[in-house]
């Protein structure tokens, strides 16, 4: 509510009065309420402006102008009343009525206040209840209302629409269907009879010379948005009346009722009633007894999804019957395929699906024992199909029958038989298939895609073992020697899933594949490196659709055989480029079997975005496939650990991935059997490297069997992950010299102890990892925060001694270059917060350096760890010091409503001092927790400060490196915004950078008479610099100054908007947050952020571009400074710049003949140096002399 009433306070002097009179009243009210103390509270308003608007009333002053009070007052009651509770509203509801709905009649001919009068009945009706709606007032009012949904006006027709939409659509509680939804629909539907009669109620509001077409249209535009929120008994009466709507001619009006016809009969569908079923008969033959003209591209689209949506109706409520009606309806939306238009056809193509949809069981068992031309519907528009893909009249076509048979496809996906896989697509589209297929192959055929996508669907449907048979590869040498069109389209096809068995792939495609591969090196050695190279391609694609066959593969056990088993090892070996298949059907094969066990299989196809036939295996045969799967384990998992180590580190990922699903599979003795060889090897070659440190190869290895301990982690039991946790929680693996082995084994603790099946002595490990610090290495240090991090809420409440020892590292860690390093070492510092506030002992006798006559114990609190880590304040070097400023900030903004008062001011008191620190990167920090507390702390803590706070941060504001200035400024901001400008202004005093606060109001308000003179520039700028979040509030609010400093310092001299936009466009980054996955195709311009290379560009020492490309480098000369001194406006500047005449003391010269000169152009030819003689007046040739003179000739 603030954000709307500042826009208005601004126009108490506007030009316009129906801004000013509000502003007006707006200004008096809260004056009023600061002479009466009163808060400026929703309630306030709403009680102040109905007093207001009580007291016009009773003065009779109820003219509507612009400048009236009347007006004004019912904007702003619209304005305030969404904000005001609703036991309010409800209260005051007498009040409200006897005020407005006497204002109805006299607000009909002004549309502005009859607008603010809808938007406040909006609110008013969605805040009744049950009782207060049935009274006559109310019910008078929305009568009123309805009749406003009729208005000519657009925006008082739109307005008076979404009350009765947003009405509809919140009931009061508990009601799901609100009272008027029935009276509602019973005025539309006599509302619609009178328009379709072109009988017109005349105490309607439509304007004069309205005919009945409008009329309708304007109650289908109500219609629509509250077509959910109908009673289902209402739809039948609605439909009769929009089924007599096109009679009257208007083709908008028909396609409207049409369309609408289509989500009536849609929704009835959706809703699983039989509302409306005896009628849909009827609503069948009234549309099939109308249709419109081929030629008709605005009703023909509608009308032929009525006739979709009505069959799909009709389908759900009598399937019998429908099927009865399928032919007659098919063959009157075929007639319109013809048709010259794209959206007609793409409708007749849509509805024709929604046809296909109908076919039943019974329709497919009176279709297969005909032959081909049979007289049943299925047969009949198959044989329909096929002639038309010969016709030339459905050339234009072509794509959307493609479509309709893809449809047939996919719906006649019916098993004939329960015991066999044979479909009825297989039985009676075969032959149409084939034509679509030679079609294909036909070099000049222009719908390859479409063609591909009816034989791929034909693929899911039937299998390759199927559609093989009737569409051979032919893509050996001796298939095209006897004439056979070669089909390699269909290799990469084999890839969805589908019925075909994997037995399949192994009898019939393992032998092709070894056969091309045979022919590939034959071609190799022979020099022939492009057929070998075609060779090679057809093999990849041939292993690429073995997934395929692996999801939900019946009788697995026959298939994979051990000879077949040996095959995919060798494979796995050798041949890298196979390798991503196979890995990708073994893992499948797992996956989809316990997926049909567990009954989730369609979860997977969902997940997978894969259309699963209904051929797949069953819950029986999915178990035996599992039980012969788990005898493989072993077997498999030295395959798979072989392979992965044989891999590159980039491609371990997918290997890893099988590993774990076949680890899912596995018992734990399988699990606990492979961990113990891989412990044995990681052992070994660990022992190598330490006693050969420069042996790489074991190295990686060690990494390597880290990678699978990762793995197979989740997997172990109790003993086996303690005993893991004692193996990586030694010298030999935290201390280790390889960067890879150190952060593997960090990880491997972490993700033990994550696991909760470890029982752990966090004391013991904390005092064992503190020994191991000596030897850290960079790399490891976010592993080792998230060990910590993990280990922290497990301290004992009596030991909490042990969390001083960890500050130190923790706070450090904070000032890392690694991003995630310092993310963790943050989440480190909250954690022991946490810890410290759930309460406990901290023994300070145990504490290293604690003097012998402090407190034996403290208890635990946020205030005593505060405290705690504000001791690094007192370090010995900056960066130390800049760290702690740091974690004391995150600290300050995770736990600001649990940190006492005091410790607020001892810490503010504190950091305070370190502005007046000559170490930079010290000031930085504190600069980042002040901006913090202005955003985070409340007014009444940081008021008190602000004499000290606002000289000291003033005495950086001239500093121009690391951004301090901009920083600064930006500090600055915020506490104007805060607290003030007087008070902000008068905390400066007498400082000589209280200029730069003047400076900072002038530019303000600057922006704010720029923005308001041009809509255009304001939306450009917000574009430009919008901010960009980091994913982090406490980074936001942190680092998030530049960002936030350029929505305010849009309009500084010497920057304009083009000149931002030129910056930005050749320094700039990608932000990729952790998150958040990134389209680098999509909305890039959003995550666009400025980097260390825009620092660089724009830093004195870096370079800028002019615009020819020249670079200009940004030397730190005097007057370098002193331009930067004028462009960032540290002294007071104007609202205009204006030109120093001091600077311009030289004149340009002033050419002979410039009054004759053309404006526009560039002049005339110059000859010799000289301008035409023509623009020469004599009088001023004459008067020149000494050598310069100029004859008249020009010589």
């Amino acid at each position: 509510m603030e954000e709307a009433l500042a826009k208005i306070r601004p126009h108490t002097k506007s030009s316009l009065a129906h801004q000013r009179t509000p502003a007006n009243l707006l200004k008096a009210l809260e004056s009023t309420f600061q002479d009466k103390g009163t808060d400026r509270t929703p309630t306030a308003y709403f009680a102040a402006l109905i007093t207001t608007l009580d007291g016009t009333i009773q003065k009779k002053e109820i003219s509507l102008g612009d400048g009236d009070m009347l007006p004004a007052e019912l904007y702003l009651l619209a304005l305030v009343s969404p904000f005001v509770p609703a036991p309010v509203i409800q209260t005051n509801l007498s009040t409200l009525l006897s005020l407005t709905a006497s204002l109805f009649p006299s607000l009909t001919a002004h549309a502005p206040p009859l607008r603010s009068q809808l938007a406040l009945y909006n609110v008013i009706f969605r805040v009744l209840d049950r009782s207060q709606l049935d009274g006559p007032g109310v019910r008078q009012s929305f009568a009123t209302v309805l009749q406003l949904c009729l208005d000519s006006r657009p925006k008082v027709r739109k307005r008076a629409v979404d009350l009765v939409s947003d009405v509809l659509s919140n009931p009061p509680s508990p009601l799901l269907r609100h009272p008027y939804a029935e009276r509602v629909a019973e005025w539309l539907e006599t509302s619609l009879h009178q328009a379709s009669s072109g009988v017109l109620s005349k105490s309607k509001t439509a304007a004069k010379g309205s005919d009945s077409a409008d009329v309708a249209m304007h109650l289908l535009a109500l219609l629509r948005p509250i077509l959910p929120n109908l009673p289902l008994d209402a739809i039948p009466s609605i439909t009769s009346v929009l089924l007599t709507l096109p009679r009257l001619g208007n083709p908008y009006l028909s396609q409207s009722s049409y369309s609408i016809l289509s989500e009536l009969l849609s929704r009835s569908v959706g809703s699983g009633t039989q509302s409306g079923a005896e009628q849909i008969p009827a609503v069948l033959a009234a549309v099939l007894s109308s249709p419109p003209p081929k030629s008709d591209a605005t009703v023909a689209p509608s009308w032929l999804r009525v006739l979709g949506a009505t069959m799909l109706a009709y389908h759900s409520t009598d399937a019998q019957c429908c099927s009865g009606e399928f032919l007659q309806v098919w063959r009157a939306i075929w007639a319109f395929l013809e048709s010259s238009q794209t959206q007609t056809r793409v409708a007749v193509a849509e509805s024709l699906e929604a046809l296909t949809q109908c076919i039943t069981l019974p329709m497919v068992q009176v279709a297969l024992p005909e032959p081909e031309n049979g007289k049943s519907a299925l047969r009949s528009i198959v044989a329909q199909c096929s002639k038309a893909l010969d016709s030339l009249a459905y050339a234009q076509a072509v794509p959307q029958l493609f479509n309709v048979i893809s449809s047939l496809i996919e719906n006649l996906d019916i098993r004939i038989q329960e015991d066999r896989p044979t479909t009825a697509a297989e039985v009676l589209l075969m032959g149409l298939i084939e034509k679509v297929a030679d079609l294909r192959v036909q070099k000049t055929f222009e719908h390859k895609e479409a063609a591909d996508t009816v034989i791929s669907t034909a693929m899911r449907v039937v299998g390759p073992a199927a559609l093989l048979e009737a569409l051979p590869l032919n893509l050996e040498p001796q298939d095209r020697n006897a004439g056979g069109e070669p089909r390699a389209f269909l290799l990469p096809m084999l890839s969805q899933p589908h019925p075909s068995p994997l037995n399949h792939f192994v009898t019939y495609f393992v032998p092709l594949s070894e056969r091309m591969f045979n022919l590939q090196q034959k071609a190799d050695a022979e020099g022939r490196q492009s057929e070998a190279k075609v060779w090679g391609v057809l093999v990849s694609q041939v292993w690429g659709g073995f997934p395929g066959y692996c999801y939900a593969s019946p009788n697995v056990e026959n298939a994979l055989t051990p000879t077949f088993s040996q095959l995919l090892s060798r494979l796995l070996y050798n041949q890298p480029d196979l390798r991503l298949p196979i890995l990708k059907g073994l893992k499948v094969l797992v996956e989809s079997n316990l997926a049909i066990v567990s009954e989730s299989y369609s979860d997977m196809e969902e997940d997978t975005n894969r259309s699963v036939t209904k051929a797949s295996a069953s819950q029986e045969e999915a178990t035996r496939n599992l039980t012969f799967l788990k005898n493989q384990v072993e077997s498999w998992f030295a395959v798979f650990f072989n392979v992965f180590g044989s891999v590159d580190s980039d491609g371990r990922g997918v290997v890893g991935d099988v590993i774990t699903v076949w680890a899912g599979l596995a018992d734990s003795q399988e699990i606990s059997k492979a961990y113990r060889k891989v412990v044995e090897l990681f052992q070994q070659n660990l022992r190598k490297f330490i006693s050969a440190p420069d042996a790489q190869q074991s190295a990686a290895v060690v990494a390597m069997t880290q990678d699978l301990l990762i793995l197979l982690l989740p997997f172990l039991d109790t003993p086996d992950i303690t005993s893991l946790f004692h193996v990586c929680l030694t010298e030999e693996v935290l201390s280790c010299k390889d960067n890879g082995v150190q952060k593997r084994g960090y990880k491997l603790l972490a993700k033990s102890i994550s696991s909760e099946k470890l029982q752990v002595d966090v004391l013991a490990t904390l005092q064992q990892l503190d020994v191991f610090v000596a030897g850290l290495i960079p790399a490891s240090k976010r592993d080792r925060f998230v060990l910590l991090t993990l280990l922290v809420p497990g301290i004992p409440a009596t030991s909490l001694h042990i969390i001083p020892s960890l500050i130190p590292e923790a706070v450090l860690g904070t000032k890392e270059p690694s991003e995630k390093a310092r993310l963790a070492a943050f989440d480190l510092i909250v954690a022991m917060g946490r810890k410290m506030s759930e309460g406990g002992i901290v023994k300070r006798q145990m504490l290293d350096e604690m003097d012998e006559d402090g407190s034996d114990e403290a208890r635990a609190s946020i205030n005593e760890y505060i405290t705690m880590v504000a001791a690094g304040l007192a370090g010995a070097t900056p960066h130390m010091i800049s760290a702690t400023v740091t974690a004391i900030s995150r600290l300050v903004f995770e736990f600001k409503d649990t940190i006492d008062v005091q410790v607020h001011g001892d810490i503010l008191t504190t950091l305070m001092v370190f502005l007046s620190s000559t170490n930079r990167e010290i000031v930085k920090s504190t600069l980042g927790y002040i901006k913090l507390a202005i955003h985070t702390l409340p007014v009444e803590l940081l008021r008190p400060h602000l004499a000290e706070l606002v000289p000291a941060l003033l005495a950086w504001s001239h500093d121009h490196k690391n951004h301090f200035k901009t920083k600064v400024r930006h500090v600055l901001e915020r506490m104007i915004r805060k607290f003030g400008w007087d008070d902000v202004h008068s905390a400066a005093g007498k400082e000589e950078g209280v200029k730069v606060l003047i400076n900072i109001k002038k530019r303000k308000e600057r922006a704010k008479r720029k923005k308001a003179k041009s809509a255009a520039t304001e939306d450009h700028e917000e574009t430009l610099a919008g901010k960009v979040a980091t994913g982090d509030a406490f980074e936001d609010v942190l680092y998030g100054s530049e960002s936030e400093y350029e929505d305010t310092d849009d309009d500084e001299a010497g920057h304009s908007v083009t000149a931002k936009a030129k910056g930005t466009a050749y320094g700039v980054r990608l932000r990729a947050d952790d998150d958040d996955p990134m389209d680098l195709l999509l909305g890039a311009a959003s995550r666009v952020t400025r980097g260390a290379y825009m620092e660089s560009v724009t830093s004195t020492d870096g370079f800028t571009r002019d615009a020819k490309g020249r670079v200009k480098f940004n030397k730190d000369t005097k007057k370098r400074r002193r331009e930067n001194e004028d462009q960032d406006g540290d002294v007071e500047m104007a609202d205009e710049t204006v030109s120093d005449p001091k600077k311009n003391k030289r004149r340009s010269e002033v050419k002979l003949g410039h009054e004759f000169k053309a404006r526009k152009a560039g002049g005339d030819i110059k000859k010799k140096g000289l301008e035409p003689y023509a623009y020469l007046p004599l009088g001023e040739t004459a008067k020149k002399r000494g050598r310069n003179r100029i004859g008249i000739a020009g010589k």
